[in-house]
């Protein structure tokens, strides 16, 4: 029973309330949905890095990190990255840690993408906490955007006390590897 938000490459939540209804917003793909995921954020990281080059956005420290991640040099390589057919969505969702380290620095875009994926965590919250009656209590979070990127966390958690402010944020105790070895374990018993 309860609610969690998962962000990692992908975005989804999902909620069951002690009515035993189910409810879930999100996770239909990267190419359609999958908002304020890892995927998303290094989309955003390299349009940020598209318009710098023309001169659409002010200067940034995003391209120059971009580049560096990705071993490039010029805007013709990062284009051909992105549409190369071996390119992946867990290779777009590979430059996501970029976006912490241009924030610390206190870059502009970056705190703009973070706004966005915070605001588009939310957009998944609301509809599962609406649908199943469970405005308060506990949300889980999980996955490497909201356990790795301390911004977009503090940016989400802020957005989701303003809109519910009896609602806490937790994480998991132990990994995910550490959940399935307890899994397995409980069914040798």
């Amino acid at each position: 029973l309860g609610i969690i938000l998962i962000a990692g490459t992908g975005s989804i939540c999902y909620g069951k309330n002690e009515a035993g209804e189910i409810c879930r917003a999100g996770g239909y793909g990267y190419l359609i949905d999958d908002e304020g995921s890892g995927y998303s954020i290094g989309r955003d990281l390299l349009s940020a890095t598209v318009r710098a080059h023309d001169g659409r956005l002010s200067e940034t420290v995003i391209a120059k990190m971009v580049y560096d991640q990705l071993g490039m040099t010029s805007i013709q390589q990062i284009i051909g990255f992105v549409y190369d057919k071996t390119t992946n969505k867990k290779d777009i969702a590979a430059l996501a840690p970029i976006l912490t380290k241009a924030c610390e620095l206190g870059d502009e875009a970056a705190l703009a993408i973070v706004e966005k994926s915070a605001r588009s965590l939310l957009e998944l919250v609301v509809p599962v906490a609406e649908k199943l009656s469970m405005q308060e209590g506990s949300l889980a979070m999980t996955g490497s955007v909201l356990l790795k990127n301390s911004f977009v966390q503090t940016a989400f958690m802020a957005l989701l006390k303003e809109r519910y402010p009896a609602m806490t944020c937790i994480t998991p105790k132990r990994d995910a590897a550490s959940g399935a070895a307890q899994m397995a374990f409980n069914r040798m018993q």
